[in-house]
């Protein structure tokens, strides 16, 4: 007789919290109603926050008051990050049902952020979705262990400090992930090297030029000073963009019940798309205004989910599998908590440690 388990035609039941986790085949499968994607959908998506991504910077240029200028240049960061979440998606291959089209939709969507779609593709999909909270692979937001913070240089440790306040994710992410591996980066630094990557660094340099040049335009057509309209135009919205994407990546798998692994075995024993990944719950729909990427868990069980229903997926899986879903509402206090307390990883003990090496979090049982 089939289990409901394992036919996805039979409604599944709610798992009891001490029962065996499902193979992640048989949780995806409970999901595939929700994975049908709509292309007039994303095109409508894509082409609203470009035009919302076009006020903002309008604003910038056209109104008077400084601080309503400023105002505009960290909305135009914002829809930058809701612009960056559709091309996302893209890279996925979950945003329409067509490969070739979601490769354009995801290069143009990714154009104001300056991310190099094939490099955000082998990044991300291969690496960080491959290998996710995996010492040694996966490389986002990765915690040193006491001993490799100790070997650092002073400098070095400094920086790995500033990483690790709290108030510098955009910091992080522009250094060690955008500027390091997004932007005509080494082999070194990817592994790897191709033609492709080559050629998207090229595609958003010429996008950045172009929006450098459009704001010196209206500066001087507009008899503005060239350094303030560039500083609210362009610099504001990318800076506010970096700390928006380095603060969702850390909350996304940041958390004192969060595990990380040094060994592939026990690592792939904790079913790492389930306990890795954290539902950061937000009042006043800011999840929606997100594109529902902090319904994290859903995405990481099943990457072809299109943005548009992950609500539903999320809800499920949480329906589904009671107490085992990280689910955390977001506070400030709760944040500034997290950073005080993950700031290096004890993979002996299984435990996140401070800086000088003590627990902060409940120490776990090795696996024989």
């Amino acid at each position: 007789m089939t289990s409901p388990l394992e036919n996805p035609a039979v409604e599944p039941l709610p798992l009891a919290p001490d029962a065996p986790l499902p193979h992640r085949k048989v949780i995806r499968s409970w999901l595939i109603p929700l994975a049908q994607r709509t292309t007039l959908r994303a095109l409508l998506l894509l082409a609203l926050d470009y035009a919302l991504l076009g006020a903002t910077l309008t604003g910038t240029v056209l109104l008077t008051s400084v601080w309503l200028k400023l105002l505009c240049g960290l909305a135009a960061g914002f829809v930058i990050g809701r612009l960056f979440i559709i091309g996302h998606d893209g890279c996925h291959q979950s945003l329409t049902p067509h490969r070739q089209l979601n490769k354009w939709l995801g290069r143009i969507a990714f154009l104001p952020s300056l991310t190099a779609y094939s490099l955000w593709d082998v990044g991300h999909n291969v690496v960080h979705h491959g290998f996710t909270n995996l010492k040694g692979v996966d490389f986002v937001w990765a915690p040193l262990t006491p001993d490799e913070y100790q070997a650092l240089s002073p400098l070095r440790r400094a920086m790995e400090r500033v990483y690790r306040s709290g108030w510098a994710p955009g910091v992080y992410y522009m250094v060690e992930i955008w500027w390091r591996r997004m932007f005509f980066p080494s082999q070194s630094s990817m592994g790897t090297q191709r033609p492709i990557f080559t050629w998207d660094c090229l595609l958003i340099s010429g996008y950045g030029l172009l929006w450098l040049a459009g704001l010196v335009a209206a500066a001087i057509g507009t008899q503005q000073s060239i350094l303030l309209t560039l500083g609210l135009g362009f610099v504001v919205p990318l800076l506010f963009w970096f700390a928006m994407i380095g603060f969702v990546v850390y909350v996304h798998h940041t958390h004192v019940k969060v595990s990380w692994h040094a060994e592939r075995n026990a690592w792939a024993r904790a079913q790492p798309f389930v306990s890795t990944t954290v539902h950061l719950t937000f009042p006043l729909q800011i999840g929606a205004l997100l594109h529902h990427i902090m319904e994290h868990t859903a995405h990481h069980v099943d990457m072809s989910i299109p943005l548009y229903r992950l609500k539903e997926a999320q809800k499920k899986l949480e329906d589904l599998l009671p107490e085992r879903i990280i689910i955390q509402p977001f506070s400030w206090r709760w944040y500034f908590d997290t950073a005080r307390s993950c700031k290096l990883y004890d993979f002996s003990r299984s435990c996140w440690t401070d800086f000088a090496g003590r627990a902060t979090s409940t120490p776990k049982a090795q696996a024989a």
